[in-house]
């Protein structure tokens, strides 16, 4: 089976200007799919891009199928940053004959490209899609950190086992067998449009929810949260509807636009993160283009993110690691921290319970230094107990 088989090929003259590209910018850096499929294996690209047109699993928001060829006629008008791009645009996974088949060739390409160590960056198209993202991690046999940026829990009760919508994808991924969802963390979410009864489900699986207002007056505070992902998916409907008008279910609360190129550049910069998915892009409810002009700013901070990763995880070499060991009060035992040489970056221990693991004895989580502040002052966080109930 190849990719081909998926993948859809563009015609570069739909999103080029009419007085072609400049020298530095994308259209002229990225490689595109057109008429024979690229041999992905010898030629060396870092960052793939890959359209869904399929919008079926978003009723509330008809039209974001057409998100993806939208974008490009922003995005590759933006020139290069200080790095030197290893891009290839796959063109756009059309919608297949059921939602299910939708699913089934975006898990295929996530996942082949993910071997290859390509990272995709899936523009969609509903947030449902989310799940074939996440799908595609059971062929690579590794636990999964999911963070997601949305304004509410995507969780209905009413929901039928077999549905999947934008409104109830992580149903069918907290309930997927094989379970290897690790933990799940979501920003951003404004607590009138969630169902009390989610965030108690919410605690008592030890997952990790962050209101809006939290990161009001310090955005770094996503930071850690972000980089403990191994994939990430993004809502457009988290942004406010001043920002970013194109969606239907767009609200006059949530991140500024600079404050989503902010995350996007964190997601980039996270070593552990292997594919991006940003969803809900509605081009019907657009106001001049800005809306695709945001998503397309978003991507280009997510690349000079990813252009800019410090390689500091896992802790190799420890010789660029300084360990920190604190005690806490009432003889409740150490917790340690790691402090990367390199990024100032922290990270915490939570050591696994006996017999758990046969290959490591404890789990790394980023982390703040105002964590090891707290340890200092002999208090145990929130968080080093949260992962431990987990690991448990």
């Amino acid at each position: 089976m190849f990719l081909s088989d998926f993948l859809s090929p563009l015609k570069p003259s739909d999103f080029t200007p009419q007085n072609d590209f400049l020298t530095s910018q994308l259209g002229l850096k990225a490689s595109f799919y057109t008429d024979s499929f690229p041999d992905l294996e010898n030629e060396k690209f870092d960052l793939a891009i890959i359209g869904v047109l399929d919008d079926r699993g978003t009723p509330t928001n008809l039209g974001c199928r057409l998100a993806p060829d939208h974008f490009r006629q922003y995005f590759y008008q933006l020139h290069e940053g200080d790095f030197e791009c290893k891009l290839i645009d796959l063109g756009n996974i059309l919608h297949g004959e059921t939602l299910k088949d939708t699913y089934i060739a975006l898990k295929t390409v996530v996942e082949t490209l993910i071997k290859l160590n390509i990272l995709p960056i899936i523009i969609g198209g509903g947030q449902d899609l989310t799940f074939a993202q996440y799908w595609a991690y059971e062929g690579l046999e590794q636990r999964v950190d999911l963070v997601v940026v949305d304004s509410k829990f995507d969780i209905d009760e009413d929901a039928e086992s077999e549905t999947t919508t934008a409104n109830s994808f992580l149903n069918k991924i907290f309930l997927h067998q094989p379970n290897y969802l690790f933990n799940y963390s979501n920003i951003g979410y404004q607590t009138y449009f969630v169902n009390q009864d989610s965030l108690k489900v919410m605690n008592k699986l030890y997952f990790d929810v962050h209101r809006l207002g939290e990161f009001a007056h310090d955005l770094s505070l996503t930071e850690p949260i972000i980089r403990n992902a191994d994939m990430l998916s993004f809502d457009v409907g988290v942004i406010r509807s001043s920002d970013a008008c194109g969606n239907a279910n767009a609200t006059p609360n949530g991140f500024y636009g600079e404050d989503a190129c902010r995350i996007a550049r964190y997601a980039g910069m996270n070593d552990k993160l292997t594919s991006f998915g940003l969803y809900e892009f509605n081009p019907a409810f657009d106001n001049n283009g800005q809306t695709a002009m945001l998503v397309a700013q978003i991507v280009w901070y997510f690349m000079e993110g990813f252009y800019n990763r410090k390689q500091d995880f896992p802790m190799t070499p420890k010789s660029q690691y300084v360990i920190y060991r604190t005690t806490l009060k009432d003889s409740g035992g150490d917790l340690i921290f790691v402090k990367s040489k390199r990024s100032d970056r922290w990270w915490m221990q939570v050591p696994y319970p006996s017999g758990n693991s046969k290959n490591e004895r404890f789990h790394l989580v980023p982390c703040r230094y105002e964590d090891y502040n707290l340890a200092v002052n002999g208090e145990m966080t929130d968080l080093w107990w949260r992962t431990y109930q987990k690991l448990s």
